[in-house]
């Protein structure tokens, strides 16, 4: 396993058993339009025996009217990945984008593709999906060579359509959707031999391209899973604890089991309740919880986290104890003997995801099979954790995903989907629970805090002669180092958290290079070098010198250096992660009578391999950039006593549009020598740092911690 798959799976369950598919409904048909259905198969036992999506019919259907629809298990939570396969699937089939249908995330009609996690639906998912089509192109050609009795290469594919010699000879997908040949060919094994069209060859791939389904989302047409609505459905709420720990003593569920139209639902801890609405429901709770007794516990607060994470550190490896901290050399010698040592110590709190939807879902329970709609990142995982709930076979559970408003790896469970199906079965009636803002911010699992503590040294050379990092709790995603250094130490050391945490977008990686970030520029005024110099005498990442390289001269680096303004600074940050590199040069004005940060100014410089589509990467890495933005000026979770003391916007200040930098530019630099790999994440880590380092320009001062607004209070 990589470390960065082990990095992700430190926060989620694992992926369950795969199963290629489980038996469909007939009213799938109407999912994927007329023509040969491709998902039933004779049950688990036959399901296990290849991996999903190994065959022509897992991941690709030809309807009898020539639509072809594209199948596969990711999910599409805002980044863009339905517009991405779209794309894919007509670049290899030879058709109009139009022509192409793609159905995502349902359990029971898409391969398991596993969770949409890791900016891993780029480079493994689209590979397949190109394979499908290109594969299916293939039959199409394969047909039309037998029928007309001509060599393979005399006959293209255009437009959808087959042509060979004889002009008045065609052959079309729609005549394929009508063959037996097809038929044959979907439970065949998918090829791995088939020939991709090649980046220089792109007239799909490589062109922007805006979301496919965007005119459904801007008029509301589109239907996320807080929209969905089933016949006869009740809405549910569930009993919260007062704080974290608290163990339920007693309740009084009388009343509430006397109204009308109301079930009520108790299992151990568990307590909930059903209602013809949602304000019907909370007030139905609002009785249930004046009668509930709780026993609660102490909890650390945000006041005294960092110290706790330090004091409950245990170093049990890199990751989780697979591997020891990575070494090279004596860096204890080295830095005993150095006469130029910098030592700081970064934090970075907590922070919470914040989609725009919270977590929400519907539960049926229909002839012992249970159907969830819900806003997963994870639905083959989700329909594990609820087959496990209710003791049956993951045969029985189908887990739908629609397009949902955002999870930023939030998601990846299925908390509102146990609690609706839960509901579901003791009413015998649909549920629908939706979780409400306090609640999201409250039980929804946070990005780790870390504190990080760095001790380094210079030569009489000034490169940097030692390196020890040290990362408490936030974990080890992106904690290498791409610079040079003589001797190094660099660990994860594991704490014990006093918040639920998980997966964010990017993971550690944003505390990671923010601290190693801020003490390269450290590093680099104790050398008394520029900070751009210091940073490429010391890179040996290629790719991260050429994109530091873009980003300083669109900013115009080595001028502006020269030439500060009152009030104003300049930064600059690089690094990589996900297998993509990044650099962003920033000017912030810092506010001289309360010392808050603007961000007036950023260039941002990112190369990800081959561009799929150039609208979708942009929009992708200005997004990125703005909820960085978030996290470096205000975003925190702040608890006491166990709760959380901010859980809403108004005290959970998201980047506002008066937060946004007058002067974005994005620099997309395109590889079509090299694999595309995603872009989801690797954009967001670059903007704090760059933006700490140029607030050190205005004030003089350092700020070791996220966010600044905190940190500058403190100094």
């Amino acid at each position: 396993m990589t470390e960065e798959a082990f990095e992700i799976e430190r926060y989620e369950l694992r992926e369950p058993p795969t199963y290629l598919f489980s038996v469909s409904r007939r009213d799938f048909l109407g999912t994927v339009g007329a023509g040969f259905l491709v998902v039933a198969i004779a049950g688990e036992a036959q399901a296990q025996q290849r991996p999903a999506g190994s065959t022509l019919e897992a991941r690709l259907h030809i309807g009898e009217d020539g639509v072809i629809t594209i199948l596969n298990g990711k999910v599409e939570e805002g980044q863009g990945p339905r517009t991405e396969f779209a794309m894919a699937a007509a670049e290899e089939l030879r058709v109009p984008i139009e022509r192409i249908r793609v159905l995502m995330a349902d359990t029971d009609a898409t391969p398991n593709d596993g969770g949409t996690s890791g900016s891993r639906s780029t480079p493994a998912t689209v590979p397949l999906v190109r394979q499908a089509a290109a594969a299916a192109r293939g039959l199409l050609v394969t047909i039309a060579s037998s029928q007309w009795g001509v060599p393979r290469d005399r006959v293209q594919v255009d437009a959808g359509t087959a042509r060979g010699p004889d002009p008045s000879r065609k052959l079309t997908y729609q005549d394929l959707g009508k063959s037996a040949d097809l038929t044959q060919a979907y439970s065949q094994p998918l090829p791995t031999n088939v020939s991709l069209t090649a980046p220089a060859d792109w007239k799909v791939l490589g062109q922007p391209q805006y979301r496919i389904n965007g005119r459904e989302i801007v008029t509301g047409a589109h239907k996320f899973p807080s929209d969905v609505e089933r016949p006869g459905m009740l809405y549910g709420t569930v009993l919260r604890p007062p704080s974290f720990g608290a163990a339920l003593v007693s309740v009084n569920l009388d009343t509430a089991k006397s109204m009308a139209g109301v079930t009520v639902v108790r299992d151990g801890d568990f307590v909930a309740c059903a209602a013809a609405s949602s304000f019907g429901a909370r007030k139905v709770m609002d009785v249930i919880a004046a009668t509930a007794v709780w026993k609660e516990k102490p909890h650390p607060s945000s006041e005294t986290l960092f110290r706790h994470l330090k004091e409950n550190g245990r170093e049990t490896g890199m990751t989780g104890g697979r591997n020891g901290p990575r070494i090279e050399g004596n860096v204890e010698k080295a830095l005993a003997g150095s006469k130029k040592r910098l030592k700081a110590v970064y934090h970075a709190s907590y922070i919470q995801h914040a989609p725009m939807e919270p977590r929400a879902a519907v539960a049926e329970w229909q002839d012992g099979k249970l159907t969830v709609w819900t806003g997963t990142s994870n639905p083959f995982n989700v329909r594990m954790q609820l087959a496990d709930a209710f003791k049956i076979r993951a045969m029985q559970v189908r887990v739908v995903s629609p397009d949902f408003g955002g999870g930023f790896g939030g998601k990846h469970t299925g908390e509102a989907a146990l609690e609706a199906a839960r509901l579901a079965r003791e009413a015998n009636r649909p549920i629908s629970v939706r979780w409400t803002r306090a609640e999201e911010f409250t039980w929804a699992y946070c990005r780790p805090a870390a504190l990080i503590e760095i001790d380094s040294a210079l030569d009489d050379k000034n490169t940097i002669l030692a390196w020890d990092f040290a990362n408490y709790n936030s974990g080890a995603s992106a904690i290498d180092t791409p610079y040079r250094t003589a001797s190094s130490r660099i660990r994860f050391i594991e704490s014990e958290s006093p918040l639920r945490q998980g997966s964010y977008r990017a993971l550690a990686s944003t505390a990671n290079n923010f601290a190693r970030e801020s003490m390269m520029d450290e590093l680099a005024e104790a050398a008394g070098v520029d900070a751009l110099d210091f940073r490429l005498t010391h890179l040996e990442n290629d790719r991260i010198r050429k994109v530091l390289t873009a980003a300083a001269n669109k900013f115009r680096w080595a001028e502006r250096r020269k030439r500060p303004l009152a009030n104003r600074g300049i930064g600059l940050a690089c690094g990589t992660e996900k297998n993509s590199v990044v650099a962003a040069c920033v000017e912030v004005e810092v506010d001289p009578r309360s010392g808050v940060p603007r961000l007036l100014e950023i260039c941002q410089a990112f190369e990800c391999g081959a561009i799929l589509n150039p609208a979708g990467l942009r929009a992708q890495v200005e997004g990125c950039i703005l909820m960085a933005l978030g996290g470096a000026l205000r975003e925190e979770i702040l608890f006491a006593g166990g709760r959380i003391t901010n859980p809403r916007f108004s005290a959970y200040r998201v980047p506002r549009f008066k937060d946004l930098p007058p002067k974005m530019e994005v620099i997309l630099v395109d590889r079509k020598d090299a694999e595309p790999v995603g872009a989801g994440e690797t954009p967001m880590i670059a903007v704090a740092p760059a933006m700490a380092n140029a607030i050190f320009s205005v004030t003089g001062r350092r700020v070791r911690s996220l966010p600044f607004q905190t940190a500058m209070k403190a100094v």
